[in-house]
C-alpha cells in the first residue's frame, strides 16, 4: 500500500482528509501520531518541518503531501475515484473557494474558541472568544443562506467542499449550538453525519472524543 496518513482521530483537519479517502475507499496505512511523544513527533516533524498534521506520504511517486485540501486535490488528481472532488471549469475555481471559506471563516473561528479553553486561567482571552464567536455566527448566517436550495455545498454532487465543511460545523455545533438559530445549516450537518464516509470518521473519533475541551 503505498499511501500513509500520518494523523490523529481526533483533529478537525485529519477528519477532512479521512472523509476523502473513505468517500472512494482509496487504500492507505492510517498511522496514528501521538504528538505527546518526543520520537513520533520528531518524525512528523522530518516529514513536514510545520509539525502539523494530516500529512500523506505516497511511496509509489515519492511525494510527502501536507494540507488538508492539497492532499485531497492530490487524491482527486492521481488516485481518483468514483467521488470527483473538485470539478471542471468554474465550478472547480467555486469549490476550492467553498473550501477556503470553511477553513478560514468556520474553522479557524471554531479553534481560536477551543484553543482558548485550552488555556491557564491567566491566560484567558474572553475578548477574542466573543471577537469569533460573532464571525462563526457571520459564517452560519451564509451557509443558512447558501444551503437554502442545496443538498451539498455546491449543489446535488459532493465535492471538497462537503470534506471542508463537516469538521468544523461538527465542533462549532458544541461550542455554539445553532440548531434553533441555523435550522438549515443543522440539516445540512445532519446530511452530512448520515453520510457513509462521514459516519466512519465520527465512530473511529469516539473513543476520543471526551478528550474534546469543556468550558
Amino acid at each position: 500500500m503505498s499511501l500513509t496518513l500520518h494523523y490523529h482521530p481526533l483533529s478537525s483537519y485529519c477528519w477532512k482528509a479521512l472523509i476523502a479517502l473513505y468517500e472512494n475507499d482509496t487504500p492507505f496505512t492510517p498511522h496514528m501520531v501521538n504528538l505527546g511523544d518526543p520520537d513520533q513527533r520528531a518524525a512528523l516533524l522530518g516529514l513536514w518541518p510545520i509539525g502539523k498534521f494530516p500529512v500523506l506520504q505516497d511511496d509509489a511517486r515519492s511525494e510527502v503531501v501536507p494540507e488538508s485540501s492539497i492532499v485531497i486535490e492530490y487524491l482527486d488528481r492521481h488516485y481518483p475515484g468514483v467521488t470527483r472532488f473538485i470539478p471542471d471549469g468554474d465550478l472547480g475555481l467555486k469549490t476550492r473557494l467553498r473550501d477556503r471559506f470553511f477553513d478560514l471563516h468556520l474553522h479557524a473561528h471554531m479553534q481560536t474558541i477551543i484553543g482558548d479553553r485550552l488555556r491557564p486561567a491567566g491566560a484567558k482571552d474572553p475578548h477574542g472568544v466573543t471577537e469569533a464567536e460573532s464571525k462563526l455566527r457571520i459564517a452560519l448566517d451564509m451557509i443558512e443562506s447558501g444551503m437554502a436550495d442545496h443538498q451539498w455545498a455546491m449543489g446535488d454532487a459532493f465535492t471538497l467542499a462537503d470534506c471542508a465543511a463537516f469538521p468544523p460545523l461538527f465542533y462549532s455545533n458544541k461550542v455554539l449550538p445553532f440548531a434553533k438559530t441555523h435550522p438549515g445549516a443543522s440539516a445540512y450537518l445532519g446530511r452530512l453525519q448520515a453520510r457513509p464516509s462521514v459516519a466512519r470518521v465520527l465512530k473511529e473519533a469516539e473513543p476520543y472524543l471526551h478528550m474534546f475541551p469543556q468550558e
